[in-house]
């Protein structure tokens, strides 16, 4: 049987499941690109959760009824807020009469129907949930190098022995919202710990292993400050480093113990339960900075881990398919919440390897892809380039990666070379081009912060170098520029996360501008840890600061460079100051003239770690003897050489008025090759850096001016235009005469502003019947500019809210105007009646079916109300598609940018049919016209 032309289940029969996959049903046809299906639960709400408006109600009402043969009193249908309380509505209702018995819509698909902890506030939660439904379901496979034997946790094993080292922690008096730090390497044992510090109320510290037992003294050495700032109670390792418990312990106040996984287990009384926590609560710190200095431990909830794993969840769209294969540091945000704690989350098996394997032989992780089937990996842009240089023709014969769709990288710069070169020598082993990801995270948004649409190559633009240095401008480069800077688009924000690019002054900028990125959203940290003074840098209001350096085109960002002093290399974080501390402590350098800062090796496509001292030593064999020693400190404290130590005479590592180091400044002096200049004075090598340092600040200082001024001039003129426009509108008893007089106004003010405005396909509107019109909504602008361009009078459709303002409504009735009300069910419904009839006759009605505007570029999902007036009415949808309004005027900002306009009329779009089914017809012909047009993402599966 079926219904509405959907294949029914006789399974379905029971009222439950019948109503669930009803919903399920309906809101992947409201929403096709949304995994919203996954979250229809009995106790899910159908706005928030479900996206399911007042008039797609009106439609769920129809099907209820049709497929349970019922008759629901309306007004508690409306009211009702959860599908439990529509069952119970249904369960109570009064049978329907004449009808043909119920009947169940089609069966979901197996990817709809997949499930998941969507009602998981915590992770242990998210573990206990697995663990109750497939207890034996594999987790983690462990590949080894030796022997290429696989070790598998399962589910309920990992929650065993979680329980277990739960049991051991309490045993040793651990309480609640302690931290627990864990220094291991990549083994079963880190998960049981991590779980277990959880699974016991602790707060799990990762911090990375050593790569040699030998040196584990040292390595715990350089982690004080970290246990230090996080106030860790235990400290979880392996046994090897337990006999320097007598070294460390006196040194750290709240530190009691280092223990083992073993000991714990040994020491267990018992699985107790897990303790209780709740959403707010610390997960786990994510420390992103060195070992000295200053620590900065990221607070990560369970509610920002959750977010951000369900975002990224969505725009990649996750499947029961998925294999994740993964060699990612677990002590890394990317390896432990992307690759671990993503796949925990969506079930999916989890093929792990030692950083090490991979780093040893590349190609064991392009195996282990082919032989599990891998679906998804990620990695940092050195990894790419390390299967570049180090993997051989003869060590992959046979491999085949077309089972990989999604190739992330992320967690250092992404070079267009790399990524370009990879496609290609990959490609005849089944390696598709929009298989690579470049996407952008950092650990202040969990991970993830914005990834590429599915299915399409990366994005490169050969942006003008000069223009981007010296105004800021992203420009495209002529063809054949062989300066032209590569740059990568990252993709576009997280469903329920924002970017904004901004000036030195905080204002937002328009595309194809270079400046600050920031970013807000649920995944986003309060703060880092016992860190007051570098939590207040982290915040601009409501927006966090990156320290990134950035641009947006089309809605989609590209990452310039870096304002912090952070240096990647081989996609390991590594912050200046302690090395150059401890440097500076040498006997034969100059303390506090050491400067340490990366610079970009166009060979490895990473950073190059450069130490720049000075010293007054002049003799051959002294300077060779303090390189050597500078490059085994460096090695002791990073676990890594610096690529180059260079010493320098006194005065010529550049210091601030204040004393502190211009690395930057520094780096650009190193890069200029002026470092060795031996025959120029330092005070003249230090004016000349000066001046070619002050040039470009004089050139951002003038630029803010300019666009200031600017600003200010355009709202003069904008007043003195708008407010004699506002009365004159009202007193003119013509309405043929208010829309001459609001033309020729608009018209001046955008020969005034110098913004030009071009018109596209003003042949396409009807001249002989009746039509409405629908525009995406992107500024404050868009009503305005279609009085100017569209040749006839319109009507409005306008949100019942702007009636509330005297000034709005008395100019918008004047116009002509229609108010709908977009919240109350039944008013809609009426409003709905109203236009269709409307629509037959008078001036076509314009509709901006987003229902509102955002300050982020995309196109929202849009609400049903014009698609169904026209099918019910039989008249043509004509698609308006306008672009540049939000750049030059962007919502939540009142400081205008110069920038240019066009208007896009489509071909009219007939309806084929009256039904619910050709009303979402049209919406998708109408929608897909204006997406390729206006130049920016598509949001329908966003509708944070």
């Amino acid at each position: 049987m079926t219904l509405n032309g959907i294949q029914t289940r006789p399974e379905s029969r029971d009222p439950t499941q019948a109503l669930l996959n009803l919903l399920r049903t309906l809101v992947v046809e409201l929403h096709p690109k949304r995994r919203l299906a996954e979250r229809v639960e009995l106790d899910a709400s159908l706005e928030r959760d479900l996206a399911i408006d007042s008039l797609a109600r009106v439609e769920l009402l129809f099907r209820i009824e049709q497929l349970f043969q019922v008759t629901l009193p309306e007004q508690l249908f409306m009211s009702s807020e959860t599908p439990r309380g529509l069952l119970r509505l249904i369960n109570s209702a009064a049978p329907a009469t004449g009808r043909t018995p119920p009947v169940a819509p089609r069966p979901v698909t197996q990817k709809e129907t997949t499930d998941l902890p969507h009602s998981a506030q915590t992770l242990t939660e998210v573990l206990l949930w697995h663990a109750e439904r497939h207890r034996e379901r594999g987790y983690i496979h462990f590949y080894q190098e030796k022997d290429s034997e696989e070790k598998e946790i399962s589910y309920g094993r990992l929650l065993s022995e979680s329980l277990l080292i739960a049991s051991g922690l309490r045993q040793r008096q651990l309480l609640p919202g302690q931290a627990v730090a864990i220094m291991l390497p990549t083994c079963s044992d880190y998960f049981f710990a991590f779980f277990g510090v959880l699974l016991a109320g602790g707060i799990p510290v990762p911090i990375y292993p050593p790569t040699r037992m030998s040196q584990i003294e040292r390595h715990l050495t350089r982690h004080l400050s970290i246990l230090d700032n996080a106030q860790a109670a235990l400290l979880i390792t392996v046994a090897e480093a337990k006999p320097l418990s007598h070294l460390i312990r006196p040194r750290l106040e709240r530190l009691r113990q280092i223990v083992t996984p073993q000991e714990l287990r040994e020491n267990a009384s018992g699985a107790k339960g897990a303790a209780r926590t709740q959403p707010q609560d610390i997960a786990f710190l994510q420390y992103t900075s060195g070992s000295t200095g200053n620590p900065k431990g990221v607070v990560l909830t369970h509610a920002n881990l959750l977010a951000n794993i369900r975002a990224m969840g969505a725009a990649i769209r996750v499947a029961p398919s998925d294999v994740f294969v993964s060699w990612l540091p677990l002590y890394h945000d990317m390896g432990l919440i992307g690759a671990c704690l993503g796949a925990l989350y969506y079930a999916l098996p989890l093929v792990l390897m030692s950083p090490l394997t991979f780093l040893a032989r590349p190609q064991h992780w392009l195996w282990a892809i082919h032989h599990h089937r891998g679906t998804l990996s990620a990695a940092p842009n050195f990894a790419y380039e390390l299967c570049l240089l180090k993997v051989r023709e003869e060590s992959i014969q046979g491999l085949d990666l077309s089972s990989w769709r999604m190739a992330f990288n992320g967690a250092e710069p992404v070079s267009a070379r790399t990524i370009t070169a990879f496609q290609q020598r990959f490609e005849p082993y089944g390696f598709r081009r929009e298989t690579m990801a470049p996407v952008y995270g950092l650990a202040e948004s969990s991970v993830g912060l914005a990834f590429p649409p599915l299915g399409r190559a990366p994005i490169i633009q050969h942006i003008r170098r000069d223009d981007l240095e010296q105004s800021g401008r992203a420009l495209p480069a002529d063809e054949g520029d062989r300066t032209a800077l590569e740059l990568v688009s990252c993709g576009q924000p997280l469903p329920g996360h924002q970017i904004r690019i901004v000036d030195a002054l905080g204002r937002e900028l328009p595309e194809q501008r270079e400046g600050r990125l920031q970013f807000r959203g649920p995944s986003t940290t309060s703060g880092y840890f016992r860190n007051p003074e570098q939590t207040r840098t982290l915040f601009d209001g409501e927006w966090l600061e990156s320290g990134d350096l950035a641009f947006l085109s089309q809605g989609e960002v590209f990452l310039t460079s870096r304002i912090k002093d952070l240096i990647i290399r081989a996609g390991r974080n590594i912050y200046p100051y302690e090395v150059e501390q401890a440097v500076g402590d040498l006997e034969g350098v100059r303390k506090g003239c050491v400067a340490v800062f990366g610079s970009a090796d166009p060979g490895s496509q990473t950073e190059r770690l450069v130490i720049l001292a000075e010293t007054r030593r002049k003799e051959i064999q002294e300077r060779e003897a303090l390189q050597q020693q500078i490059t085994q400190l460096t090695t002791d404290i990073l676990g890594t050489p610096p690529d180059e130590v260079v010493l320098a005479n006194p005065h010529t590592v550049l210091k601030t008025s204040s004393g502190k180091i211009r690395r930057a400044a520094c780096k650009r002096f190193y890069e200029e090759g002026a470092v060795d200049a031996k025959s120029k004075p330092p005070w003249l090598q230090l004016t000349q850096l000066a001046i070619n340092t002050l040039i470009p600040r004089l050139r951002r200082g003038w630029r803010l001016f300019l666009d200031t001024l600017f600003s200010a001039y355009l709202w003069l003129v904008f007043l003195l235009l708008a407010v004699p426009s506002w009365f004159l509108v009202v007193l003119l008893p013509r309405p043929a005469w208010r829309w001459v007089l609001m033309n020729r106004a608009i018209g001046l003010l955008l020969r005034l502003s110098g913004t030009p405005l071009a018109v596209h396909g003003l042949e396409h509107l009807p001249a002989d019947r009746p039509y409405l019109l629908v525009a995406n909504h992107s500024s404050y602008l868009d009503g305005i500019i279609l009085i100017k361009t569209l040749p006839t009078r319109l009507r409005y459709v306008a949100k019942a809210e702007l009636f509330s303002s005297f000034i709005s409504r008395l100019f918008l009735s004047r116009i002509g105007a229609e108010f709908v009300e977009r919240f109350d069910v039944q008013k809609g419904i009426a409003d709905t009646q109203r236009l269709k009839e409307r629509a037959c006759s008078g001036d076509p009605m314009l509709f901006f079916p987003e229902g509102t505007f955002r300050r982020m570029p995309g196109l929202l999902p849009f609400r049903m109300g014009a698609f169904i007036t026209a099918a019910q009415a039989d008249i043509p949808v004509v698609p308006v598609t306008l672009r540049g309004t939000r750049s030059i005027l962007r919502a939540g900002s009142w400081f205008p940018h110069r920038g240019a306009l066009q208007l896009f009329i489509g071909q009219p779009v007939a309806p084929e049919g009256d039904d619910w089914e050709a009303a979402i017809r049209l919406r998708d012909r109408c929608r897909e016209e204006m997406l390729r047009r206006c130049g920016e993402p598509d949001l329908g599966d966003d509708q944070c």
